[in-house]
């Protein structure tokens, strides 16, 4: 085992990415069903044959630089473990931001009842969502229709599968009726600025959950036209933004009637998740 596990830290740190060690440990610990303990507890142990076909592949994607998530097919967060697949976007700590601003914005958990994510993913920030907010049902839109039907099964793991229904769908145009909470972890990246992104993300997530148009903007264009009429009164959206997008962000929002009520910043500091009124 330590042989394998020698050899694939090199690769690993040949090919540049980061934690070469505890990715090869994850890798193989993944191929045996087993947990990094036990690789620690045991390092001689026998890797058998077909563990090591596996590991092998893994491996080889890995250096192929497919993201860990993927190659381990589950992603945490909010403390909830997610399926992830090459249709959605892996979630991703600083998108937490949004769940945080959604509590900052109803300290009262009963008022709400009613949630809706547009471009739902893997489903990660509605079923966060409805974990903090027992009285709530909520829908989730996306516009591929396999990432809708992963967020189902993720709601159904979750146990929240009576509680979720995911459509696939044109975002706000699939959907009518009024929502307390609204998220959104729209693409908000700048077309040409794709291709310069870190292999994992360019490369193995899909592009229409990156690309936000040529200024980055288009999507929350759509939102800031939709919001409107899908907010309930007294009700609130929050947005993700990428960084220094806020004042923008913030422009169309008002320029539709809408209110902004403050930004929580991720965990680097950045303005991150964006409360609507």
């Amino acid at each position: 085992m330590g042989f394998f596990l020698c050899r694939a830290g090199q690769h690993l740190r040949a090919a540049a990415i980061e934690s070469p060690r505890l990715e090869a440990r994850l890798l193989l610990a993944h191929a045996m069903g087993c947990r990094q303990e036990d690789l620690l507890r045991d390092p001689r142990a026998a890797v058998p044959p077909a563990a090591a076909s596996r590991f092998a592949d893994m491996l080889r994607r890995r250096l192929d630089h497919t993201p860990m998530a993927q190659l381990l097919g589950s992603q945490e967060f909010w403390s909830l473990p997610f399926r992830v697949s090459p249709a959605t976007l892996i979630p991703r700590a600083d998108s937490e931001a949004l769940i945080e601003a959604a509590l900052a914005a109803f300290p009262e958990r009963g008022r709400v009842r009613r949630v809706l994510d547009l471009g739902t993913g893997t489903g990660c920030l509605l079923l966060a969502a409805l974990t903090e907010f027992p009285e709530a049902t909520g829908i989730g839109i996306d516009r591929v229709p396999a990432a809708a039907a992963l967020a189902r099964e993720n709601a159904r793991a979750l146990r929240l599968g009576d509680r979720a229904a995911f459509l696939a769908g044109d975002w706000a145009e699939a959907i009518a009726g009024r929502f307390d909470l609204i998220l959104s972890n729209p693409p908000y990246i700048e077309s040409a600025a794709i291709p310069g992104l870190m292999p994992e993300v360019a490369a193995h997530e899909p592009g229409t959950a990156l690309d936000g148009g040529a200024d980055g903007l288009g999507a929350y264009r759509a939102l800031a036209a939709a919001l409107p009429r899908l907010l309930a009164p007294g009700g609130e959206a929050v947005l993700e933004l990428g960084a220094g997008q806020r004042p923008a962000v913030e422009a169309l929002a008002r320029a539709a009637g809408l209110e902004p009520r403050g930004c929580h910043p991720d965990l680097g500091g950045i303005d991150r998740a964006l409360r609507l009124g």
